[in-house]
């Protein structure tokens, strides 16, 4: 049996299997290969790490993690997680069965694409969610930003540290009155009508199509769809979770524990807040440490 098992080996999971790996616990990571940010050309504000892709800083991760001889990575999807804490049972679609004291979740969300013609295409080139990761790279150039609810709000105000330059697209939303207001009193023009496609010009530019109106062309487009868990193991565990603007997160304490004992989450799933590689790879690491710690006697 195994100390922790560990579902998703991205940035959240390979955090927490280093941690664990340097503690000479035995650790199997289970992962399908699919990182969230696997659309992404480069990774950004990760200390040591700036501006290399996401795919490149994940194998090396793996390299490193090959020193220590309690960690084991498989490439597998975790189909079901059953048991209590000190004797939870992972089975996965191979067929093949673990067995571990604890369990790591960090097998991240999951982007959901607008049926809007040319945005999948566009995710992560010229369509991203966050300025700390692209910001700079387009700073002082025309963005754009895609209404999807309040929290666009704090965003437009946000991006001033970026740019100067932002034309923000409705797309089809209600925008209260004083929210218009405040755009104006900033310069940020408001486009009306709905997005009808997305087209890419290379690097990070694109056309926006509209069902209203002439087309607008900006330098880099900047929306926040809809998102979930990229698997629904948390949903058979019956974890509690907290609702955000995108999507919901798992819940968990000061020490990344979920609602049920043993059980432990980190990374974009168990992230309410802005998700980052940054972020990710600490609460992996404090999910690591936390796990091997509640084993002691």
């Amino acid at each position: 049996m195994d100390d922790v098992i560990i579902i998703g080996g991205s940035f959240a999971g390979l955090a927490a299997a280093l941690q664990l790996g340097r503690a000479r616990r035995k650790v199997t990571v289970l992962d399908t290969g699919l990182p969230r940010n696997r659309f992404a050309g480069h990774s950004h504000g990760l200390l040591g790490h700036d501006h290399k892709p996401p795919l490149d800083i994940l194998a090396g991760a793996r390299q490193q993690l090959a020193r220590y001889p309690t960690i084991k990575l498989v490439s597998a999807r975790a189909d079901s997680v059953s048991g209590a804490i000190d004797d939870f049972n992972v089975l996965t679609g191979d067929g093949e069965s673990f067995g571990a004291r604890r369990v790591i979740l960090s097998y991240g969300i999951a982007d959901q694409m607008p049926d809007v013609p040319g945005f999948a295409e566009s995710w992560g080139t010229s369509i991203v969610p966050c300025p700390y990761c692209d910001g700079f790279e387009v700073a002082g150039q025309h963005w754009g930003l895609v209404w999807s609810g309040p929290q666009s709000h704090n965003q437009a105000r946000l991006f001033h540290d970026w740019t100067d330059r932002l034309t923000l697209f409705a797309d089809g939303h209600d925008i209260a009155p004083d929210i218009r207001a405040d755009l104006a009193r900033r310069s940020i023009p408001v486009v009306e009508g709905q997005i009808t496609g997305i087209a890419r010009h290379g690097g990070h530019s694109a056309t926006v199509k509209l069902d209203l109106g002439p087309d607008v062309a900006v330098d880099i487009l900047f929306a926040h769809p809809r998102n979930k868990p990229s698997a629904s193991l948390h949903e058979s565990l019956g974890l509690a979770t907290v609702d955000t603007p995108s999507g919901i997160a798992l819940k968990v304490d000061e020490r990344r524990e979920t609602s049920m004992p043993g059980v432990y989450a980190a990374g974009d799933l168990a992230n309410p807040g802005m998700p980052s590689v940054t972020t990710a790879s600490w609460q992996g690491a404090m999910a690591g440490i936390f796990a091997q710690q509640s084993m002691l006697v």
